[in-house]
């Protein structure tokens, strides 16, 4: 089975190195000195990695035979491609390769039908499922252990528990008009004066976004 486990951005200095956007969570196994991808376009591979190394928290590879600048421009935007055993599971419990959840139901925990996972976005701060609903429509949710609570592969099915507006924007709404009539309940006495701390305590741990295990 071949896996993508990278995209290949800009040319770094002059030299042939090229920055990576990782889409595995295992580089040090995946994209190590001495290992033969195939690409996409496949005209441009396969692609034998000589080195690696980390700068400034990016991954820069050197592929063989790309020696300047210029070579190593022309292979932006290429995806790197492993093959892996079907059969090959992650070292950790908890961590599923893309393939694994590709097609599986998501549901909520009532069994209540959300959609079918039809595509996996790797960004950096997060992993994405890209649900395609009943109606056609599609919905992105994160792959954090406080949304998607279950993955279970013998049913084929992921378990979500999503915050308010996640699944159905209405929700949303309704939450922000509690959560400002909390606020104002709370806060009597404050005419001329500093609004209610509201929307203080709703930015409090911004940012601080788990990252999924997709692979």
């Amino acid at each position: 089975m071949q896996l993508v486990v990278a995209r290949i951005g800009r040319a770094h200095g002059i030299k042939g190195e090229v920055t990576v956007e990782v889409r595995t969570d295992e580089p040090e196994l995946r994209l190590g000195p001495g290992a033969v991808l195939a690409t996409e376009p496949a005209a441009t591979g396969p692609l034998t990695i000589e080195t690696g190394r980390v700068h400034s928290g990016r991954l820069l590879l050197r592929f063989e035979g790309v020696r300047d600048r210029t070579a190593a421009e022309a292979l932006r935007n290429t995806l790197l491609i492993a093959e892996v055993d079907p059969d090959e599971l992650p070292e950790e419990e908890d961590e599923f390769y893309d393939h694994q959840l590709i097609d599986l139901d998501v549901v909520l925990a009532d069994g209540t039908e959300i959609g079918r996972i039809t595509e996996i976005s790797h960004l950096p701060s997060q992993d994405l499922f890209i649900v395609e609903r009943p109606d056609g429509s599609e919905v992105m949710i994160p792959f954090v252990e406080e949304i998607v609570t279950e993955i279970d592969l013998e049913e084929q099915r992921a378990v979500i528990t999503p915050p308010p507006g996640l699944i159905d924007e209405s929700e949303a709404v309704i939450a922000s008009s509690r959560d400002e009539e909390a606020g104002a309940d709370a806060a009597p006495g404050n005419e001329g004066g500093t609004p209610g701390g509201a929307d203080e305590a709703a930015s409090d741990g911004a940012g601080e976004t788990p990252k999924g295990d997709a692979r």
